[in-house]
């Protein structure tokens, strides 16, 4: 149960809440903490909660905000005790603060002329262009009863031959975990089973079976194909994310060709210059 402190709390959050949004603009970037002089808002802690290391994702909202926190008030402490020895004045901190500048310059570029103008239309386009390059692919739906010796598996096909059910006698005879689906072993392409069965699987009619054993690694097994079909391309909610990294990355790369051709950039090391062009061939 709420004490009337916890409560209190609670009824002028609500009230403040219901003012008026002027008022709630106003405490947008509030002040949590001070060190010396210097304060830390809420945008400050929101900043650091987006840099948490990853391995501190698992933590709750409320371990966040105390660890972002707590980052932030180390940080300005030695960060004040280094101006106090003017470490901000060493040619060192200057150069280093130059390249973090210009990092941050290229990302907040890259934000405005990539991240932020790429449409949903863009990256299905590119999608679909990636779906008719794509290389078809046979698969196959096959069923398949694995037995220990070649007679057993003669044996099967001979049921087989006389008009008994092939999902049947997988559940009686087959060794195989699939045993429990009839034998099935779904959709597969090339290059997921080994060898012997794969040959033996791809060579079938679709509603043909082995008329002869195949022996692999694991035993002797008889083959039933069900199906036949060019394997389907990845549904697009599937692969979207990496889709739209592609338009991003042409886009991006688009900037840099573009920049080159305004700025030139000369490369004196010949070592560096050739491994630079090699690069970015």
């Amino acid at each position: 149960m709420l004490n009337y402190n916890k409560l209190a709390v609670v009824t002028l959050a609500a009230f403040i809440g219901f003012q008026a949004p002027v008022f709630a603009e106003e405490k947008t970037d509030a002040v949590v903490a001070k060190v010396g002089d210097v304060e830390i808002h809420q945008s400050d802690l929101d900043l650091a909660i987006s840099n948490l290391d990853p391995q501190l994702a698992q933590l709750s909202d409320e371990q966040k905000r105390v660890a972002a926190l707590s980052g932030a008030i180390d940080m300005k402490l030695l960060a004040k005790s280094a101006t106090d020895e003017k470490l901000d004045q060493t040619p060192e901190y200057k150069a280093r603060m130059e390249q973090i500048g210009e990092r941050e310059l290229h990302n907040a570029y890259f934000k405005k002329h990539v991240v932020d103008v790429v449409t949903p239309e863009e990256v299905k386009a590119r999608y679909e262009k990636e779906i008719a390059d794509l290389p078809k692919q046979e698969e196959v739906r096959a069923r398949h009863i694995l037995v220990k010796t070649e007679d057993e598996a003669k044996a099967v096909i001979a049921d087989l031959d006389a008009g008994k059910d092939f999902a049947t006698l997988a559940k009686e005879k087959s060794s195989d975990p699939s045993k429990s689906e009839g034998g099935d072993l779904g959709y597969f392409g090339k290059g997921r089973m080994v060898p012997e069965f794969e040959a033996a699987a791809f060579a079938l009619e679709k509603g043909t079976y082995t008329k002869a054993p195949v022996k692999s690694q694991f035993g002797y097994h008889v083959i039933f194909v069900e199906d036949k079909r060019i394997a389907p391309p990845p549904a697009f909610e599937q692969v979207e994310p990496q889709v739209r990294q592609l338009v991003m990355r042409d886009m991006y790369l688009e900037l840099l060709d573009a920049a080159k051709q305004e700025t030139k950039v000369e490369i004196v090391d010949e070592a560096m210059k050739k491994a630079y062009d090699e690069a970015n061939k």
